[in-house]
């Protein structure tokens, strides 16, 4: 901490995930072989169509300013996508394109919560729900739930996070890191608890929305008694393999993405021009058109959970969707191997790095101390490999 950076500065964490990464990075310019299943990136290349349709913007000349909450016609398919994958009706006033899912998020909280609000976290949850929640003056209140359970939380707990301070509930399904898929009628009765309390906002992080294994994508906004209180967020990151062109969406309630348009306009304006002409093509062709990366990922995941099961200590649930597992590893706890002393699941993911090089995320960044985030986001030789030398580290 420097005293002469700001408090909010100083009390924000660091992206796990990120650190991770950077971790594994250096690992590799030192000369060492790591194979990394930190990060939530599909080893995958942008289809095909998608790229000429960004080098056809380039020829088109495209290079201004765009509108602060994107181009009319991307706004036009992103309506269309509601419509034809998730049966939902929104106009051109409630959605806004942003740089991404996660300032998606960042401009939710800025518009949304004051200091002191609580925001409802369903643990486990994606790391940066947290800060993004802090940064905000937000109070997060994690709702714990555990592998037995799938990762899912029940109506019963959900009622007894709620108080006189609650704000706002965001969830993702599927879930990063779980991989867990609410289904429609588990919605429908987390749903029937929120009804009851009509100040509360929901955010539906659904980024991982055609990485879904039961092909039957659930969303609260599809309720009628929720429409008007649920944000949908979701961008072309995962499904179309565009991590770094940096184009996430919501569509949301006309107040909030008002709100979101005039946040945003203060901080980044519009999102890259040539990101948004890609991502109109991207999201006017069918969900067929990637098809092959969701079947590649439900083969990595068989992949990967015969090979945890061979590795004493794992304790494995069966992911519906996305591209991570989420083992338990309370079995190592206590445990001295290789005179390294397990106490918690960042030590366990910090051994595993030092010893197996392979890169891994310690669940406690997201709101579950008993396990380790593994992405199966990677070619089957690396997987393979990977959990080969882990298996020979805790031997």
């Amino acid at each position: 901490m420097n005293p002469k950076l700001s408090n909010r500065i100083n009390a924000m964490a660091t992206s796990a995930t990120l650190a991770m990464a950077a971790k594994a990075r250096e690992l590799r310019q030192e000369g060492k072989d790591i194979i990394g299943l930190s990060l939530g990136e599909p080893d995958f290349t942008v289809p095909e169509f998608v790229k000429n349709s960004a080098i056809k913007a380039v020829n088109d000349d495209y290079h201004a300013y765009t509108p602060v909450d994107g181009y009319g016609d991307l706004k036009q398919a992103i309506i269309t996508k509601f419509d034809r994958d998730n049966n939902l009706t929104y106009t051109p006033t409630q959605i806004v394109v942003s740089t991404g899912a996660k300032q998606s998020l960042a401009n939710l909280a800025m518009v949304l919560l004051n200091e002191g609000d609580e925001v409802l976290l369903p643990a486990p949850y994606w790391v940066s729900y947290s800060d993004i929640s802090k940064l905000a003056g937000g109070v997060p209140v994690e709702i714990p739930s555990s592998i037995e359970s799938d990762f899912k939380i029940t109506p019963k707990a959900l009622e007894a996070a709620i108080t006189p301070k609650t704000k706002m509930m965001i969830y993702s399904s599927p879930c990063n890191p779980s991989g867990s898929v609410y289904t429609e009628t588990e919605l429908r009765a987390l749903a029937d608890v929120l009804i009851n309390y009509p100040d509360i906002i929901v955010i539906s992080d659904e980024i991982y929305e055609h990485i879904n294994f039961t092909e039957n994508h659930a969303s609260m906004a599809t309720f009628e008694d929720m429409y008007d209180r649920t944000v949908v967020v979701n961008g072309v990151s995962k499904a179309f393999a565009m991590t770094g062109w940096r184009i996430g969406y919501i569509g949301a309630p006309d107040w909030i993405a008002r709100a979101c348009n005039k946040m945003q306009g203060q901080i980044t304006s519009g999102a890259n021009c040539i990101a948004q002409r890609a991502t109109i093509t991207a999201l006017e062709n069918p969900p067929s058109k990637i098809k092959y990366m969701v079947d590649a990922f439900k083969e990595r995941r068989k992949l990967i959970l015969d090979l945890l099961s061979e590795i004493p200590g794992f304790k494995t649930n069966e992911p519906q969707g996305a591209f991570y597992v989420f083992p338990n590893i309370t079995y190592y706890f206590g445990k001295t191997i290789k005179g390294k002393t397990i106490n918690n699941a960042s030590d366990f993911s910090l051994f595993i790095l030092e010893e197996a090089n392979v890169a891994t995320v310690t669940g406690e960044a997201f709101g579950d101390p008993n396990c380790i985030r593994i992405s199966y986001a990677a070619a089957d030789k690396d997987i393979i490999e990977a959990m080969k030398r882990i298996k020979e580290a805790l031997a």
